[in-house]
């Protein structure tokens, strides 16, 4: 009897998980907010303007703002967590830009290190450990992302690409270096005249083939994507109650489970700890624990 796990695939219908970078001006901000329906984490408080408030108005959206905020990036994650887990008729989240959120998640990193150390003269910056505490936040946004029945777009600054002799290539995004490899599809938004222009820079989506150009509007979107797709009610994700909290972490303790194996249940199931697992999830890991109990 083969102990081999391997099921016949098939499709799944995926939210849109869309990153947009491009210059200043382009319309970046423009294009993310013409979908419907959207909760918008605005992290320059550029949606005060007017123009932004009128679309934003006809979509019937909701701005979440770095002015009122202060771009706290753990009041990002809790709303993120919320719209995982809440009933609401939110289709899609909107990240505008990351540059400045990712730039400030940094600069405080490099502050608490710095006020953390017993050194006399650190920064908080030696050997790039800013970086790692700032990427280790940006990996649980990330986890938390993926998981939203929701779209999510995620917009950025972009910045000039260099070959040898510092040749400029041309252009690419300026944030958390990884966005590019956590998207299934990134676009460039360039204006040529009245027009704004996508440009497909990397696709694992059907009907968005890499190098492709096209206007870019949301009824453009939609027709390759999919309307219904992009405009479906959310399905909200149950976490694990407090009882299985306490279960799994009680079992954990008593079979002395290795650090790397729990630590891949999380990853399994994009959770950065037992809190945040699903309670279909958690319970698997509480039943197969239990299971090596009974058969003790």
């Amino acid at each position: 009897m083969t102990k081999l796990r391997a099921v016949k695939p098939e499709a799944i219908q995926k939210r849109l998980k869309l990153f947009i970078y491009g210059n200043a001006k382009v319309g970046k901000t423009t294009a993310a907010i013409q979908f419907p329906n959207a909760y918008f984490i605005d992290t320059e408080t550029g949606a005060e303007q007017d123009k932004y408030i009128e679309i934003l108005q006809q979509k019937e959206s909701m701005v979440w703002s770095n002015r009122e905020h202060k771009n706290d990036f753990d009041e990002i994650l809790e709303e993120i967590k919320s719209l995982l887990t809440e009933k609401h008729n939110y289709k899609t989240v909107i990240i505008d830009p990351l540059t400045h959120l990712y730039d400030d998640l940094v600069d405080k990193c490099a502050e608490k290190l710095k006020n953390s150390s017993k050194e006399k003269d650190a920064t908080g910056m030696e050997f790039g450990r800013h970086y790692s505490e700032a990427s280790k936040k940006m990996k649980h946004l990330v986890r938390l992302l993926s998981r939203l029945d929701m779209n999510v777009i995620i917009t950025s600054h972009a910045k000039n690409e260099y070959g040898n002799d510092m040749k400029i290539l041309g252009t690419t995004f300026d944030c958390y270096k990884k966005m590019d490899y956590l998207f299934d599809l990134i676009i460039e938004v360039q204006k040529r005249g009245e027009k704004r222009i996508a440009i497909v820079k990397g696709s694992r989506v059907r009907g968005f083939e890499d190098t492709e150009q096209f206007p870019f509007s949301y009824e453009i979107m939609a027709n390759k994507y999919g309307k219904e797709q992009l405009e479906r009610d959310a399905i909200p994700v149950v976490l694990a109650n407090i009882e299985q909290v306490k279960e799994l972490t009680k079992l954990i303790e008593l079979f002395k489970v290795p650090e790397e194996v729990y630590r891949k249940w999380l990853d399994k199931a994009d959770a950065e700890n037992l809190s945040e697992m699903s309670t279909d999830n958690i319970q698997k890991c509480i039943d197969l624990l239990n299971k090596k109990l009974t058969n003790q």
